[in-house]
């Protein structure tokens, strides 16, 4: 899920070039970016909001949730009575190469369903998500309630994936409690590692599946389709990759192709990997009880309450995926990690670090049906 590639080091000549704009906008791209980042992830209102409006609202909440590339790969049903609102995928959106069972998709409807169970309860609505095995879908069940407007539900216009250095500090044994209780359930068990020999050997697999991944023709392909290489793309889109999001530069969209038609090596990417793993206080594995679908959903809102309990903490995350998307690395990760028979779902680091330009989404009427 939700992988992002630099590509900037090893073409350094791509930081020289001059800035010209996508045929997407014709405005300044800076300014468009930065206007469409604010509006994006501006807080909502906890009052006074009702019917429609107060659907719209909870599905704009429900979008800030991360998905596979920030592919935004969901749609949203509105009951006519508000009595409930079904996210259901949409399989235009899949990654075929990077999630060939859509596994990262269903998490990824899972962290929606946690954005809009919280935005309901601040907004005085019960959310109960039960996952609908027919329709493949998550459907969101309301009910009047207090309205409380929770940390978890204050983080949601503030987390990120944030792709760049921690500063290596070891957090607090309350705050590790504190993620270990919002990122665990009964269907999903959380591994916390901060022992540095654990975090060493999770880095293995990790620049293992990077190496597999980039030597994968249809993986590099899919990636480049899924980045936005300037403002002006990030904002006609308003989906994607962001590459300044990852330390990259803004630049021309031919240019970001070119670069990708080169033949990439893996060693900058792995030497990255190895700096931000050994700046991080620790990294995270979500393992389901079970390798199917409800149970991804579910790894989904347990990631989702984990990264927004982080956010309320000033702790910053991202994903390390690359040992359970290459399939073959998966049964001896999982044994390294004394797993067993389980298949491990999610690997995230997680320390103290500056923020990131945020990604976009789309509007809400992009995603309604």
């Amino acid at each position: 899920m939700i992988t992002r590639r630099q590509f900037a080091g090893s073409t350094p000549w791509l930081v020289a070039s001059p800035l010209v704009l996508s045929s997407c906008s014709q405005e300044t791209v800076a300014d468009d970016y930065e206007v469409v980042a604010r509006r994006t992830w501006q807080p909502g209102a906890a009052t006074n909001l009702s019917g429609a409006t107060l659907g719209r609202e909870l599905v704009r909440f429900a979008t800030l949730a991360p998905s596979s590339h920030n592919t935004q790969c969901w749609k949203f049903a509105l009951d006519a009575n508000g009595r409930s609102i079904t996210i259901l995928p949409d399989l235009a959106r899949r990654c075929p190469a990077v999630d060939p069972d859509d596994h990262h998709l269903f998490v990824s409807l899972g962290c929606a369903a946690e954005n809009l169970v919280q935005a309901a309860l601040a907004h005085g609505l019960k959310g109960e998500a039960q996952f609908d095995a027919a329709g493949n879908a998550v459907r969101v069940m309301l009910e009047p309630t207090r309205a409380q407007a929770t940390p978890l539900f204050t983080a949601i216009p503030v987390r990120q994936c944030t792709r760049g250095d921690y500063d290596g500090k070891a957090l607090s044994g309350e705050e590790l409690a504190l993620l270990q209780r919002a990122g665990s359930s009964e269907a999903v068990r959380l591994l916390l590692l901060t022992d540095r020999p654990a975090m060493e050997q999770t880095l293995d697999y990790v620049m293992q599946g990077n190496t597999a991944q980039l030597a994968d023709a249809a993986f590099v392909k899919e990636l480049k389709d899924w980045i936005r290489f300037n403002g002006a793309d990030a904002v006609c889109m308003r989906d994607g990759l962001y590459s300044v999001s990852s330390g990259n530069p803004n630049i021309p969209s031919w240019i970001g192709d070119l670069a990708f038609r080169w033949p990439l090596t893996s060693k900058g990417e792995n030497d990255k990997y190895a700096r931000q793993v050994r700046s991080s206080a620790g990294i995270a594995v979500f393992a389901g009880q079970a390798a199917d679908k409800a149970h991804w959903v579910e790894v989904g809102r347990c990631y989702e309450r984990f990264a927004l309990q982080a956010t309320a903490l000033g702790i910053r995350n991202a994903f390390l995926n690359q040992p359970v998307e290459v399939a073959a690395l998966r049964p001896p990760f999982a044994a390294a990690l004394g797993l067993g028979g389980q298949r491990p779902d999610l690997v995230v680091r997680f320390g103290r670090g500056p923020a990131m330009p945020r990604s976009l989404r789309r509007p809400v009427e992009a995603v309604l049906v």
